[in-house]
């Protein structure tokens, strides 16, 4: 019973201890009594955003006990590194990050985007820890369990970096590392676990990808027959390397177009596994699945890739694996002489270079996302409308990620979610996040917009203007091709660190085709690939004032080929999103001559490609708001009209999108 931190009532402990006594399973009518009754006094006074998962906890703590394990870690990505909505992390404790329960305490370990988040939604079973490395978690884990004691994981959750580190941290502890391929929030839901996503797998058309799958296909096994170790497989587990590869799509994931999938490509056959029901017969007939040539794809049920994957590896073969997205729970059932490692899978570095013809359907979407975005400037009216209006858009297949909207101290949260319990936003705040991400079938788009209604204060300015510069500074920055996005992002913080001023989020990331609105392995992380002509990645310096304010400037740029006076193999970006800044927050004093050449360059390309298409579809207001926003800039020039007396609207917002 001291496992559980009741911090209540006596009378109540020994209530719950005659349900839950040694080897007793604990029914469900005595966790709902324990959790309703059982709560410590300090969560009173949580806000109420705060969730209680005091039942949650008990149940999952029920499932750790018929385990032997005093532990649990419970990472916030599913068996393909994917975080969705549906997370087991997000269940528990509605904040994304990692999650540690043991016996007697609960801890969730986040980075900066998510910590006023967490502090809001997660009530008093939880301790915050605003640090996301494994050292850490792993040392608390050393203060918590008990010598002889056991840590369990789902493999099919753990990466194999994040299994190695865990691993090496507890060597030398009197701690066990378990892997219990059967998830243990899955079992402590029990009947209320959701469904297995079921809905239909379709293939693209020809017009919207950058090759058919049999040339896709064709191509991974010639990299395979080069390859100086000779893999006689390629295994893939990231969801979007199994879409790209077969041009296919679906929705089993919130905001993204893939399914639950894996495929073992070898020299001779492909596997796919999946739900099978999920395919019509024009998708089969697409796949040519009922043949058994090297190019038919075999059908596998998606529960059995482990099993086929471990019966594959008994051969005499090499399997070509990407560290980055395959699981622990497979990568333990194959043999370490018949692995070729990579960090990445060749499908994930190849799909990262967008061919001609991908290039010009993304550039195409994002003309397009600049005419949905201009009308909602204008009109303004509920988060969703900037949904309803892109969705009319040709190609829309609707957000690629929840919407972020938030005003005053929720702007502040560079990733906040309104909650139906959310703190009201004060009529005096200055700014609001639209963060809404978009789908087309031709392309993602990811753009932020931070607006004024009002008389904004010089520090908003300042801060603006430098989020700007540093934007600006690193879109036209010239490089030498394969130059680590990490080596230059340090380009879009210079004008922040002059002068004591930092954002806590990356810089940028990958963009799909119709995939990830977050695709990696492009950006300006370490973990990044090197730079190379064909690359579309965001650029979204910001700035946070806790409490009061948010800003944040994303445009997606593609990487070219750079005009130099002498030569040599060198980059730059070309930035295709063509929505304006706000000239109400922008401080002209703090822009040189060279950050005032370039917008008023990208302004007069944003009139060239987004005025014809306003024109051609009667949006004569919104032509008029584009003309007016996209006037030349210079240091002396007068001021114009801003957003701020177009909308007679007294605060501050951001805006963004993602198609």
């Amino acid at each position: 019973m001291a496992w559980a931190r009741w911090g209540c009532c006596p009378w109540l402990v020994l209530l719950c201890g005659m349900c839950w006594g040694p080897g007793v399973i604990l029914s469900k009518q005595c966790v709902s009594l324990c959790a309703s009754w059982c709560l410590p006094v300090t969560c009173q006074y949580l806000p109420v955003t705060a969730v209680n998962t005091t039942a949650q906890l008990i149940a999952l703590r029920q499932q750790m006990h018929t385990q032997n394990l005093y532990a649990y870690i419970i990472p916030e990505t599913d068996a393909h590194m994917v975080r969705d909505i549906s997370s087991p992390t997000l269940v528990l404790c509605s904040a994304p990050g990692t999650a540690v329960v043991t016996m007697r305490k609960a801890g969730l370990w986040t980075d900066s985007r998510y910590w006023t988040q967490a502090e809001r939604q997660m009530d008093c079973n939880w301790e915050l820890h605003k640090e996301v490395d494994i050292t850490s978690i792993v040392t608390w884990l050393l203060t918590e369990v008990p010598a002889g004691g056991s840590v369990g994981f789902d493999p099919f959750l753990f990466s194999i970096g994040s299994w190695e580190s865990y691993d090496m941290a507890l060597k030398d502890s009197n701690i066990q590392l378990v892997s219990i391929p059967a998830n243990l929030v899955d079992l402590a839901w029990g009947s209320e676990k959701p469904l297995v996503p079921s809905q239909p797998i379709y293939a693209l058309q020809e017009a919207f990808t950058g090759g058919t799958w049999q040339e896709k296909v064709a191509d991974i096994r010639s990299q395979m027959q080069k390859h100086r170790k000779g893999p006689t497989a390629v295994l893939l587990s990231a969801l979007d390397e199994t879409a790209w590869l077969f041009n296919l799509r679906g929705s089993d994931i919130p905001y993204n177009p893939f399914f639950y999938s894996y495929t073992l490509l070898t020299d001779s056959s492909i596997r796919l596994f999946v739900n099978k029901s999920c395919l019509d017969s024009e998708t089969l007939k697409y796949l040519n699945s009922s043949c058994m040539g090297p190019m038919c794809v075999q059908l596998e049920d998606y529960s059995q890739v482990r099993d086929n994957v471990q019966t594959y590896a008994s051969g005499d073969v090499k399997i070509w694996i990407g560290t980055s997205y395959t699981t622990y729970g497979l990568y333990e059932v194959m043999p370490m002489e018949k692995l070729i490692e990579d960090t990445y899978s060749p499908v994930m570095v190849t799909k990262a270079v967008k061919n001609n013809k991908e290039q010009a359907l993304l550039r195409a979407s994002h003309v397009r996302d600049a005419v949905a975005v201009i009308p909602y400037s204008l009109s303004l009216s509920v988060d969703h409308s900037c949904h309803v209006l892109s969705r009319e858009e040709e190609f829309s297949s609707g957000p690629s990620f929840e919407t972020i909207s938030a005003s005053g101290l929720n702007a502040a949260l560079a990733h906040y979610r309104q909650h139906t319990a959310t703190i009201p936003t004060p009529k005096y705040s200055a700014e609001l996040y639209m963060l809404i991400f978009l789908a087309h079938r031709d392309g993602t788009t990811d753009i932020t917009r931070t607006v004024h209604w009002g008389t904004p204060t010089a520090f908003q300015k300042e801060a603006y203007t430098r989020v700007l510069i540093g934007n600006i500074d690193l879109s036209r920055l010239v490089f030498p091709a394969s130059t680590s996005g990490r080596m230059m992002e340090i380009f879009a913080r210079r004008a922040l660190w002059d002068v004591g001023l930092n954002y806590g989020h990356g810089t940028g990331h990958g963009i799909g085709n119709f995939l990830c609105v977050h695709e990696w392995p492009v950006g300006f992380q370490s973990g990044n690939i090197p730079m190379a002509k064909g690359m579309f990645t965001s650029i979204e310096p910001g700035y946070y004032q806790d409490g009061e304010f948010g800003i944040r400037l994303e445009d997606v740029a593609l990487v070219v080929e750079a005009k130099t006076k002498y030569p040599g193999s060198y980059l730059t970006f070309e930035v295709v999103s063509l929505v304006p800044y706000d000239r109400n927050l922008i401080d002209v004093s703090l822009l040189s001559p060279e950050h005032l050449q370039y917008l008023n360059h990208y302004y007069q390309t944003i009139r060239e490609k987004v005025g014809p298409e306003l024109q051609q579809r009667q949006l004569l207001e919104e032509f008029k708001w584009l003309q007016q926003h996209t006037e030349s800039l210079s240091a002396r020039a007068p001021r114009t009209a801003s957003l701020a007396s177009l909308l007679a609207v007294s605060s501050l917002t951001i805006l963004g999108w993602n198609v």
